[in-house]
């Protein structure tokens, strides 16, 4: 119901139609706040960093193991912001997850129910823009989320922090390497600290950090749009 919406309606418009007056729920909590502007000034906008880590790629198959986030506001990451969730799995994990992940079938039984969490992020997501790094994993997730909860698919403005370093790097007609566009190694590059990887927090925060290092970058002390960030 509605997928059709995110290839041919502007965001707004999508918003108002799937806007269902009188009742009170998490996506109507979301979309009565209008998704910010592509003519907004970028230090305007507050963002939502978003990082999930997962049983594979295929949201139609796998499950999402845990959720973390963090909130960039004013061109500083804002860790009181800071949200993380451990996902309750209906199955045993698989031993590769385990190693990957460290999340473990204990810490699984005891985790929080995906519609709580994925209510709690619709809230927090209002009226902000969505970071992510590899963004379509997230967005493919989410999207997946919102349609088994509410059949449709969420209307959300995205940066993907992946793209931008490689539309960077293309511009500047530098031959992109295997792996060179891991977050790991594009903050290794810039000279950012290193993180302890696959963690959806420690994940998000390490983007939000990227970001905050690209908008400098492209926009420097200019007025930077986020049509032209995009």
């Amino acid at each position: 119901m509605f997928s059709w919406l995110r290839i041919f309606l502007p965001l707004t418009l999508q918003q108002k139609l799937l806007r269902q007056p009188g009742k009170d729920d998490a996506l109507q909590q979301y979309l009565n706040i209008v998704v910010p502007s592509l003519q907004s000034d970028l230090s305007s906008l507050e963002f939502l960093v978003l990082d999930f880590e997962t049983t594979g790629l295929d949201a139609s198959r796998d499950n999402i193991l845990s959720v973390g986030y963090t909130v960039v506001r004013k061109n500083k990451v804002v860790l009181k912001n800071n949200t993380y969730s451990v996902i309750s799995q209906p199955d045993q994990l698989q031993q590769d997850n385990v190693s990957i992940h460290k999340i473990t079938d204990s810490m699984a039984q005891q985790g929080k129910d995906l519609k709580l969490v994925f209510d709690q992020l619709l809230v927090d997501l209002a009226g902000r823009v969505l970071v992510a790094h590899h963004a379509s994993i997230e967005t493919t997730f989410l999207n997946a989320a919102c349609q088994r909860y509410y059949g449709c698919d969420l209307p959300v403005r995205v940066i993907d922090t992946m793209t931008i370093e490689k539309k960077r790097l293309q511009r500047r007609h530098v031959a992109i390497k295997a792996n060179q566009l891991r977050l790991f190694n594009i903050r290794k590059a810039a000279g950012l600290p290193r993180y302890k990887a696959h963690n959806a927090l420690e994940d998000a925060i390490a983007t939000a950090e990227l970001l905050l290092l690209q908008i400098a970058h492209v926009c420097g002390r200019q007025r930077c749009r986020l049509k032209d960030f995009l």
